[in-house]
């Protein structure tokens, strides 16, 4: 059993400026208007007129349309490549940003300051370890005000679709490039693997995370003071069933 108790080890920063560069990809479905838009509408609903803080704030994908719809955003990200992205936007500069690793850094003044704190897009899985993901839950539990929510969008783990004795997935087949997810099922380790062909230039990319299950993530939930109120398969709030393929899940702080 891991044990919740070690240090937690800061992150790494896997998004410079190469990534960057490159990461807001208008044929993406993440940055689909339809996508972006029925995210930030819920969240504005979750954050009830209260200010907002985004754990891996990134370029602003779901910042800048939430601030845009009269929440006040405020960001924690480890990627200054990441953030300089978001300041080049129309608005951008209206974020505040703390830099650091989401899972502990705290943003000044900011206990109980905070009607909504969101964590979108797998980025839990960033966290490689369940003690830092244990971590996460009690930094967003610090910065919550009692009824703020804590919300979460992640994949639910496809091992259903690992053939029997192997342990990787392949997910992008094309003529430029491969990707392949990597699970290793006695420590919930895996990796993103990324080859880009393109000649003397071809490259390989691998990023690790830990998947976790929606079980795991509710008791590190309760570990931090918060229940779980809402569970949907989707940001259209359809239902969370056997076949869900990801889940956005909203635990809520004691009123005391």
């Amino acid at each position: 059993m891991t044990d919740t108790t070690q240090p937690h080890q800061e992150l790494k920063d896997y998004f410079g400026e190469q990534i960057a560069a490159t990461y807001d990809d208008p044929t993406s479905e993440m940055f689909q208007q339809a996508t972006v838009d029925a995210t930030a509408e819920v969240l504005a609903g979750l954050a009830d007129g209260g200010k907002a803080l985004e754990f891996a704030v990134g370029t602003g994908r779901i910042a800048l349309p939430l601030s845009a719809r009269g929440v006040p955003v405020h960001g924690i990200d480890l990627s200054r490549a990441m953030v300089a992205r978001l300041r080049e936007k129309p608005g951008g500069e209206e974020i505040g940003v703390e830099f650091g690793d989401f899972a502990t850094t705290r943003v000044p003044g900011g206990e109980a300051a905070f009607r909504l704190v969101y964590l979108v897009f797998n980025t839990i899985g960033n966290l490689t370890t369940q003690v830092a993901q244990v971590a996460c839950f009690a930094n967003a539990a610090h910065h919550l005000e009692p009824g703020g929510r804590f919300v979460i969008e992640v994949v639910v783990p496809e091992l259903r679709k690992l053939p029997p004795g192997q342990d990787t997935i392949l997910f992008q087949q094309g003529p430029a490039v491969w990707g392949y997810d990597v699970y290793d099922t006695a420590t919930q380790a895996m990796s993103s693997n990324y080859l880009t062909l393109d000649g003397p230039h071809s490259r390989f990319r691998s990023i690790p995370f830990r998947y976790v299950w929606p079980a795991e993530l509710d008791l590190m939930a309760r570990l931090a003071g918060l229940r779980l109120t809402h569970r949907w398969s989707d940001w259209n709030r359809e239902p969370f069933t056997a076949e869900s393929g990801k889940h956005v899940s909203v635990w809520e702080k004691g009123s005391r």
